[in-house]
């Protein structure tokens, strides 16, 4: 072999700066997916909230287009009455309905406190509020069919859609489904 040939052979591999450079480009990457990663898992688990209300949601509705305000606040009755372990999962500690002057059927989803729930400490024992309206406007004796603002710490989206009647909770909206922003 000649002395061209072994140098070819030596420089078949990556210099240490432009591993270096790989390397640094993994760890920026990194830097900035994982807090993103880690919000995209709680709002996963803070969706299942949302989802767990719909029976209540649709408790509320039925009750009120069937016997107006007094079917609401005997639906709120039955449904608070039922045992905490069939309203609270795996992120949820419980869900509530509103049977209050000015509140009727409003619906209160708190989220779990415990850590094996995997929230970070801003988001235990939160809250989601959904308020229900009729014809933009809170329940009361009116008739039509009812469409329903969500809160977290705020409620911008249902007041961007109109809704009169929308209660904030106490969840940071960074967490919150874009629903209830």
């Amino acid at each position: 072999m000649n002395r061209r040939t072994l140098a070819r052979r030596a420089q078949a591999g990556f210099t240490l700066i432009e591993l270096m450079i790989v390397v640094a480009i993994i760890g920026i990457l990194a830097a900035v997916a994982l807090p993103a990663y880690q919000d995209y898992t709680v709002r996963a688990k803070v969706s299942e909230a949302v989802i767990n209300a719909t029976s209540a949601k649709s408790l509320v509705s039925e009750a009120f287009q069937t016997d107006g305000l007094a079917g609401v606040k005997a639906a709120a009755d039955t449904f608070n009455g039922k045992d905490a372990g069939e309203k609270s999962t795996k992120y949820i500690e419980s869900i509530a309905i509103s049977k209050d002057d000015g509140s009727e059927g409003q619906i209160t989803v708190t989220l779990k406190n415990n850590d094996s729930a995997g929230f970070p400490a801003e988001v235990k024992n939160t809250t989601l509020i959904f308020s229900p309206n009729v014809q933009k406007a809170a329940l009361a004796d009116k008739a039509g069919a009812i469409d329903w603002a969500c809160g977290s710490i705020t409620a911008t989206t249902a007041g961007t859609r109109g809704l009169g009647s929308a209660a904030t909770g106490t969840l940071p909206a960074k967490y919150a489904p874009a629903e209830c922003r």
